[in-house]
């Protein structure tokens, strides 16, 4: 093989020539490294070098999901689907099944005394009660029953049903690590739970169901006597959340200066090795108090904002959204972001997921603030 110089090419025909150059390359699966925004007329090159991203997006509860999802349980019964949710797509996303880059949320509303046959999956899930005492969720042979604000963990590779125990319908909001595992070419379902061999429409209960609560849920303690590695064993085993807890721990600690940048946010953690639930996502509840408003803060982290109580403002560089309780505000990556409680008498609680451990499991988390004075401040 011998390498040429290559000759200059006469400025007359280096246009067609470099278009139709271009058609190869992309008609080959091909991308030109060397292409600039400045210079690039072929359509399919735009569209690469535009590329696909999240852009922070606002849905409201009452206005955009609740008709669909009262809609959706009229027209949809346990017969057509077994999952009868609304999953929340990001605009800048489509068709891609994804509120954020790693991340989905999922609105779902179960009838009355409705429970689905288990599956699992290698994604991993939780799911969050909005309305209702006794959504359901059978996890591992831990049959968990719960309502607002409980969050409820589906480790990957556990079987799990959903459902509703109750004689009122019940709406529930997951957050899955979905677009993240498909991302990674590693999503797969089961759905033939099998018990000596039968296949069941229901797991036999194998722990009681006040068990994590019994055996997690005193901080400093760590029973020796319980095996810790249920579902794949490298998440939480603790797998409900009391939002009781969690909503007693903020109020006890609002007086606390908090953090200028996210004012008192609290995660949810392993309570056997700390850290986040899962490896790909972890979860956190934060309380605005009246009247307060964060300082800028910007990181490569993806947020998915979810208010259980009050109303205030999402304010993504510059532009507001204002929330209401069971909305959601998609925050990608790299966006200044502030939350302000609107009320001078109420506290705001937001939910909030975040893929921040994953990206700092690879070195990619960064994150960023502006004092009040607007100086960039470097916070990790």
């Amino acid at each position: 093989m011998t390498s040429t110089v290559a000759e200059p090419v006469a400025q007359a025909g280096r246009d067609e020539e470099l278009k139709a150059m271009y058609e190869q390359i992309n008609a080959k699966n091909m991308f030109p490294f060397w292409a600039k925004r400045s210079d690039v007329e072929h359509d399919e090159i735009k569209q690469l070098m535009e590329g696909v991203k999240a852009v922070p997006f606002h849905w409201s509860f009452k206005r955009d999901l609740e008709p669909l999802i009262h809609q959706s349980a009229r027209l949809i019964n346990h017969a057509d689907s077994d999952r009868r949710s609304l999953i929340l797509v990001n605009p800048g996303l489509k068709p891609k099944r994804a509120t954020v880059t790693t991340l989905y949320t999922a609105y779902r509303l179960n009838d009355p005394n409705e429970v689905m046959p288990p599956h699992r999956h290698t994604a991993s899930a939780i799911r969050l009660g909005l309305t209702g005492q006794q959504n359901f969720t059978g996890v591992e042979g831990e049959d968990i029953v719960f309502g607002h604000g409980d969050m409820v963990l589906t480790p990957r590779d556990t079987w799990h049903n959903h459902g509703n125990v109750g004689s009122e319908p019940a709406i529930n909001l997951s957050v899955l690590d979905y677009p993240l595992v498909e991302t990674l070419n590693a999503l797969q379902f089961e759905h033939d739970y099998k018990e000596d061999g039968k296949i069941q429409k229901k797991q036999t209960a194998r722990f009681t169901p006040d068990y994590s609560a019994r055996m997690y849920g005193t901080g400093g303690m760590t029973p020796r006597f319980v095996d810790h590695r249920r579902g794949g064993g490298d998440s939480s085993p603790m797998y409900v959340y009391r939002y009781e807890a969690m909503r007693e721990y903020l109020e006890r600690n609002r007086e606390w200066d908090g953090n200028p940048y996210e004012g008192l946010l609290v995660e949810y953690t392993n309570p056997i090795r700390g850290g986040a639930v899962y490896k790909t996502m972890t979860f956190f509840m934060q309380m605005l108090r009246p009247g307060e408003r964060t300082l800028p803060l910007k990181q490569t982290a993806s947020l998915l904002v979810s208010p259980l109580e009050g109303n205030g403002q999402c304010i993504v560089d510059g532009k507001a959204f204002d929330f209401a309780p069971f909305d959601t505000v998609a925050v990608p990556g790299n966006h200044w972001m502030e939350l302000v409680n609107t009320s001078a008498t109420e506290p705001v609680i937001l939910f909030i997921a975040s893929d921040e451990n994953a990206l700092d499991a690879f070195g990619l988390l960064q994150r960023f603030g502006k004092t009040a004075g607007g100086e960039v401040v470097r916070l990790v």
